[in-house]
């Protein structure tokens, strides 16, 4: 994992940090579209800030964040990882950027005959959560160790909360019903431009929430 960051100078920094550079660095895909949007707001995206109210402040962003599961698999790597200052609280936040991208395998998909490396990470996640285990299998398991992720965060950096939201800039709002399922699973009613908040066990708060980016980014 990076313990030491520089400064981007603009979008094309964050194309270095992709698992597939080539591949995933496409006009009005996710990757691209989300760089071009973040570097252009030199802050908090508008409506990034709109979820979490006025006055709302971008402490930092980090591009491409990996965050340890606390097992010996794949780290969960995060579009953008965001401290957010709100309210005078103090927010990590895990981003992940959407165009027409699905959120990956289902847990019926990804949970066939699993290892036991499967198994336990499965169930780190769902006790992380607080939520059966295993889980509904329809729900996509990209959904659980990104917002695991913010979690993890939030008790290492000792922020007041964790949040993840969907950065979306798909104009028909492409796989919020999919979104919907995972905060249904928690208890909550999703909503778009709005967070939806639970207490976990550790006290804290976490927040998730839907924004919709700017369709101008789309061309960039």
């Amino acid at each position: 994992m990076r313990r030491i960051y520089v400064p981007t100078t603009g979008p094309q920094n964050w194309q270095t940090l992709l698992a597939d550079p080539e591949k995933q660095w496409r006009t009005g895909y996710s990757a691209r579209t989300l760089a071009h949007c973040w570097e252009a707001a030199e802050g908090l995206p508008p409506e990034i800030a709109a979820l979490f109210g006025p006055g709302s402040e971008l402490l930092i962003a980090i591009p491409e964040h990996k965050v340890s599961l606390r097992d010996a698999g794949r780290e969960s790597q995060t579009d953008v990882f965001a401290l957010v200052k709100s309210s005078n609280r103090t927010i990590a936040v895990a981003v992940e950027g959407k165009v027409n991208e699905s959120f990956g395998p289902t847990i019926a998909d990804w949970y066939q005959e699993p290892s036991p490396g499967k198994q336990q990470r499965l169930a780190f996640l769902c006790d992380q959560l607080g939520v059966e285990c295993p889980p509904r299998s329809e729900i996509h398991y990209q959904l659980f160790h990104r917002t695991v992720s913010a979690m993890l965060e939030a008790e290492r950096f000792k922020t007041d909360d964790a949040a993840m939201i969907v950065h979306s800039f798909s104009p028909e709002n492409k796989w919020f019903d999919a979104y919907a399922e995972f905060v249904d699973l928690l208890g909550l009613t999703a909503d778009l431009g709005r967070l939806v908040s639970k207490t976990l066990a550790d006290g804290r708060t976490l927040h998730l929430g839907w924004a919709k980016g700017a369709r101008d980014f789309l061309a960039t």
